[in-house]
């Protein structure tokens, strides 16, 4: 930025990213720092910088300190230093670049989902004690293995593998937490808890880790308890043999894990003390995710746990604390291993929470970072491994700008960090499959190989025809009534509410709002009627079509099922999860759970049945891949089944049932893949939507076409333009992953163009500019449905 002091008199320059959704920002600015701000002035501070237009100050991050400019000219200074926490480390810049590059977006946008909103008080506390730390800090006290290994700079850990300098006092505070130093009554540790990942063939995973490879992992499909060790694996886990370069000292295997209270969190149960009563449950992926951020914690590494939502989270912040508090009773107050290493990211904590939770991953040792979609972006020291649990959910796709999906974000950390990536889950995309089968992931096999129980009731014969097309069959009624003699039973239904639709009485035409022409529904029985967008209660509605006032109930919801299957079951107790009054998880006690999608809460011991309605109406979606969805839909509720128990699933046929009865999920992505390759769908190829003006998407596309020559103009085909809303106009830009690079330069090249061409509004505030009339968001799916 130009200014008063000549460059030849600069002594230290900061190349500063502003905070700025404008496009033309969306680059480094040089600025002078004064002496004063020298000793405070890092890479990774937050700065407030002049802008010369109307005297504004822009606050920003220093992104690199050097004696050179690239600016020719007189710089500005630097105003202010916010703060001497360094919260934008290298490798997350590095990352966000990656990432706005990649989708044609700012880097400023993705820095935004990554650095939490500063809080004053909670970030002055952590500098303070840092400095305490730094001033009181001295060297632990090392084992003899760590001084015999001393020459090298190295700690060794299990299994062979060096841990960095770094994260050597952590590791080797810990490996002297054993029976013989400090008691018997020691919480283990987590190298002592990093056994045998099991279901999958001894040390199959762990090599992947240790070798930091890319793997993609077809969870077990049923629950198991935060279980009690063996006497002979907790004594093995108490005192874990050192494995040397030179030792063939075999790992002993871990069992489940340390049970925890019911209906508590084993996160608070850690940090409360209190004594176990019974045994939480936990879906197996969570306890496989779990052993895998132990065993690369052991390795002296961080991990990053990436999950859908909170339910998911409770689900794995409960197997994480079980194995870290590593014995069969909580006996202490407090746990220090599980509240200093486990990190918590996600949207439902409060700001200084959250930031708190944030600068401890700033800190130099490994941690165990766990979080919902933005937690990718966490800072992480010695980072080890990458996990997403269920990355095809929806809930994995950023709604903000540049709206980058989190699988397509770890993909990118991966490669910057040379860390393991793990996708874990029960149903795989399309988009796994592909990097499967081009053999960028290695496909990780179950060993045993685990079949649950699935009946489709389209594969079962009947002369009744109105049993044939009954919403609950017999055979559905009969598998519930048997499980109920024993235990819960699941009913997982497409909708929530009491009827999602509503028609008229006289003619069976949907009803309609008066207002907004919206769809009318019924909240509950004895609710009035109300719109579905609009909210507007039909007080004095008339059928459009035959002037009828009276409706009839279409559709069951959740709440219309529950009431329908109290009648039938009327001694059972009925449990409604759904989205306005979720559960995590239920007793082992006979009950009835309905259930919409994503809202089956975990029983205990697992479900004795599970019966799957409105398939039929969950296929009828319009949807590119609604078929993924209902079979991941499906599939995560059978893997809350006990072990043989039965699932039902109703009105389902052909490919989706056979899959569900065979377990072959990757089979039938691998076909869907082959079927979106001979059309040009994602993910065979990448889209790009192109929404503004007629005259801006057409110059977009002219640019786009001319920018490519030779055999690449046959890698790129438009869709369009259609119309789209407020008078805009929309293309979709197919195109191969060997061009992605020179279609988001270039759509970005116009994005920055048309931004800066616009011109001010006569009668308008001179900082008012019309908004931009060409937008660009690559990855869209919604286009295609």
């Amino acid at each position: 930025m130009s200014g008063d002091t000549p460059v030849a008199d600069v002594t230290r320059i900061a190349r500063v990213m502003l905070e700025s959704p404008l496009p033309q920002l969306d680059r480094l600015f040089d600025y002078r720092i004064p002496d004063a701000l020298v000793p405070d002035a890092r890479p990774g501070v937050r700065v407030k910088v002049p802008l010369r237009t109307a005297g504004r100050v822009s606050r920003g991050y220093i992104v690199e300190v050097t004696d050179r400019a690239d600016f020719v000219g007189t710089l500005s200074d630097i105003e202010e230093i916010v703060s001497a926490a360094a919260v934008l480390t290298p490798d997350v810049w590095a990352l966000a670049r990656r990432v706005a590059t990649r989708a044609a977006g700012n880097a400023s946008d993705v820095v935004r989902l990554a650095v939490p909103p500063r809080q004053v008080r909670v970030e002055k506390a952590w500098l303070a004690r840092q400095q305490k730390l730094a001033e009181t800090h001295t060297e632990p006290p090392r084992s003899a293995p760590d001084a015999a290994d001393s020459s090298t700079g190295a700690t060794p850990t299990r299994r062979g593998v060096a841990v960095s300098s770094a994260a050597a006092p952590f590791v080797s505070a810990a490996q002297a937490a054993t029976p013989s130093s400090a008691g018997s009554s020691s919480a283990a540790t987590p190298e002592s808890l990093a056994g045998t990942i099991v279901g999958y063939g001894r040390g199959v995973i762990e090599r992947a880790l240790e070798q930091r490879r890319r793997i993609a992992v077809t969870a077990i499909a049923t629950v198991k308890q935060a279980g009690r060790y063996s006497s002979a694996e907790t004594a093995a886990a108490r005192t874990p043999p050192l494995r040397t370069a030179d030792s063939s000292t075999t790992p002993p295997r871990s069992a489940d894990f340390t049970a925890v209270p019911a209906r508590m969190t084993a996160t608070s149960a850690a940090r409360a003390g209190a004594a176990p009563q019974s045994a939480a449950w936990v879906g197996a992926w969570a306890a496989t995710m779990a052993a895998m951020a132990v065993h690369t914690l052991s390795l002296g590494r961080s991990s990053i746990l990436v999950v859908p939502d909170y339910r998911d989270q409770e689900q794995l912040e409960t197997a994480l604390a079980a194995v870290l508090a590593g014995e069969s009773t909580l006996e202490h107050a407090a746990h220090p291993i599980f509240d200093s290493t486990v990190v918590r990211l996600d949207a439902r904590q409060t700001n200084p929470e959250r930031y708190a939770n944030f600068l401890a991953c700033l800190e130099p040792r490994p941690r165990i970072i766990v979080g919902t979609r933005s937690a990718v972006y966490a800072p992480a020291h010695e980072l080890g491994l990458i996990a997403l649990w269920d990355e095809a959910d929806p809930l994995h796709n950023e709604p903000l700008s540049p709206y980058v999906a989190s699988r397509d974000v770890a993909l990118i950390r991966q490669e910057q960090s040379a860390c393991a990536l793990a996708f874990v889950s029960h149903s795989r995309s399309s988009e796994v499959q592909r990097l499967v089968e081009l053999g960028f992931l290695d496909d990780i096999a179950q060993q045993p190989r685990f079949l649950p129980k699935v009946v489709p009731t389209s594969a079962q014969s009947s002369n009744d025809r109105f049993a044939q097309t009954a919403r609950i069959p017999s055979s559905a009624w009969n598998a519930a009534r048997t499980a109920l003699e024993t235990g819960p039973v699941l009913v997982q239904v497409a909708r929530p509410g009491y009827s999602p639709v509503l028609a008229c009485a006289s003619c069976r035409n949907p009803a309609h709002c008066l207002v907004c022409d919206g769809p009318l529904r019924a909240q509950s029985k004895n609710s009035p009627p109300s719109c579905a967008w609009c909210g507007a209660i039909a007080a004095q509605w008339q059928c459009r079509h035959c002037e009828g006032t009276t409706f009839t109930h279409i559709g069951q919801g959740s709440e219309r099922t529950a009431e329908e299957l109290g009648r039938a079951f009327p001694a059972t107790r009925i449990i409604v999860s759904d989205g306005s009054r979720s559960l995590g998880d239920v007793g082992s006690a006979p009950a009835l759970v309905i259930a919409t999608r994503g809202a089956e809460p975990v029983a205990a011991g697992g479900y004795h049945a599970v019966l799957l309605l409105d398939g039929e109406r969950m296929l009828a979606r319009e949807s590119l891949t609604v078929a993924e969805d209902c079979l991941r839909w499906w599939s995560n509720a059978v893997a809350l089944a006990a072990p043989r128990a039965p699932t039902i699933i109703v009105g389902v046929g052909g490919e989706l049932a056979r899959t569900l009865v065979t377990w072959q999920q990757p089979r039938f992505a691998s076909e869907e893949l082959a079927d979106r390759r001979r059309l040009r769908f994602p993910p065979a190829i990448r889209v790009a939507t192109v929404r503004g003006t007629p005259e801006a998407v057409a110059s977009a596309v002219k640019e786009l076409h001319d920018s490519v020559h030779g055999e690449d103009s046959a890698k790129i085909d438009v869709l369009g333009p259609v119309p789209d809303e407020n008078d805009f106009v929309r293309s979709i830009v197919r195109f191969d992953y060997s061009v992605g690079a020179s279609v988001a330069s270039t759509l970005r090249a116009a994005v920055i163009k048309n931004a800066t061409s616009r011109r001010k509004t006569p009668g308008r505030p001179t900082n008012y500019r019309t908004p931009p009339t060409l937008r660009v968001r690559f990855d869209d799916r919604e286009t295609l449905d």
